[in-house]
């Protein structure tokens, strides 16, 4: 206010100033609006500051009675202010809060999704198949003694499969312990351990010195299945195989045994489908070859027998009271035929896409 002008404090110049002031935080809309307007009208350099300071310069009579017209108005402005800013952060703050709202009811995807394993999935499925029969699921060690592995099955010390070429053996080798090349060394414990009759299905993890490639990992999964009791004939096999192929690849599967030879069975077969893709066409067909069974019309699916009765003799049972039978087939040749998966080395690079893409379907 210029020095050599006296200060208009009279009541009339004071209310008009509170006006004006009220005016502007009431016309402002945001909190940056009513900064602007509390600058303005309460700052250093307002006409209420500036009033403020002119005291000083009014008749000591009239000093008094200007002090408290301009006190009481500079706290009108004050409670003004006070309550246009808790009002304008309430309003931001109620507008961010809807701005931000998040439904808690509603399903949200708080990271990337993920998979039970293929392989994972139809292994538990392979086992309820035994498990409603009544059977039992049998585990063990992924470290075997070499006599489990490989002498309790009646595979000689000269048979090519105990070989460092086929075997992967845990250093030092003179301690004969092997990575288990199957899991029918929990059978030899199931027979060991667990009173007569047996009905045991051996699922898990084996390992092979074979090649990384397509068709060949060398580690990979499989499923055994061991029945000891008495009366057990090859029909029971039979029945059990037939069971569990329709329930992995549907009713209207076929499946054959072929004679062939494995030392922990006698007699001993090869367990195959009949082609899911050509059912036998393209057998002696050149017209309309088969790529999946290669146009022999049979895919093979595993190996079977009755158990040799050195093997029962092996873990102590009475070969004369009791007989059995074996099965045995990878998991990942199963997910093959069921799910059409062609390059088994997607099954054990952990791309969770691979699990995605089969999510559900091992069911």
């Amino acid at each position: 206010m210029p020095g050599d002008q006296p200060a208009d404090l009279s009541q009339t110049a004071i209310d008009d100033l509170v006006a004006q002031a009220l005016t502007a935080f009431a016309d402002a809309a945001t909190g940056a609006e009513l900064k602007a307007a509390r600058l303005a009208h309460t700052g250093d350099r307002s006409p209420l500051a500036l009033a403020n300071r002119a005291i000083g310069t009014i008749p000591g009579p009239e000093r008094k009675d200007a002090g408290q017209r301009l006190g009481a108005a500079r706290a009108q402005v004050g409670r003004a202010l006070a309550d246009r800013e808790a009002a304008i952060g309430a309003a931001e703050l109620a507008q961010r809060l809807a701005s931000e709202r998040i439904d808690v009811t509603l399903p949200v995807e708080l990271g990337p999704e993920g998979a039970q394993h293929p392989i994972t999935a139809l292994m538990d499925l392979m086992n309820d198949v035994f498990l409603d029969m009544g059977w039992e699921v049998a585990e063990g060690p992924e470290a075997e003694g070499e006599w489990l592995n490989f002498d309790a099955l009646n595979i000689g010390p000269d048979h090519p499969a105990r070989g460092t070429t086929d075997t992967l053996f845990v250093a030092p080798i003179e301690n004969h312990v092997v990575l288990r090349t199957h899991t029918s060394p929990v059978q030899i414990r199931s027979m060991l351990d667990r009173p007569l009759p047996i009905y045991v299905v051996c699922p898990g993890k084996v390992y092979r010195a074979d090649e990384f490639d397509a068709t060949h990992v060398p580690v990979f999964h499989q499923i055994e299945g061991l029945v000891v009791d008495q009366g057990i004939s090859l029909a029971h096999l039979k029945g059990t195989l037939d069971h569990l192929a329709r329930s992995m690849f549907g009713e209207d599967v076929e499946t054959r045994m072929r004679p062939h030879y494995f030392p922990f069975t006698e007699p001993s077969a090869e367990v195959d489908l009949l082609c899911f893709v050509c059912h036998g066409a393209s057998v002696g067909n050149p017209d309309a070859p088969c790529r999946t069974c290669r146009s022999q019309g049979w895919i093979e699916w595993g190996g079977c027998g009755v158990v040799n009765p050195r093997v029962l003799a092996a873990a102590g049972i009475d070969t004369d009271l009791y007989s059995g039978f074996a099965f045995g087939m990878g998991i990942e040749r199963t997910l093959m035929f069921r799910n059409n998966a062609a390059d088994m080395r997607d099954m054990v690079e952990g791309d969770v896409r691979f699990s995605r893409s089969l999510k559900g379907m091992a069911r």
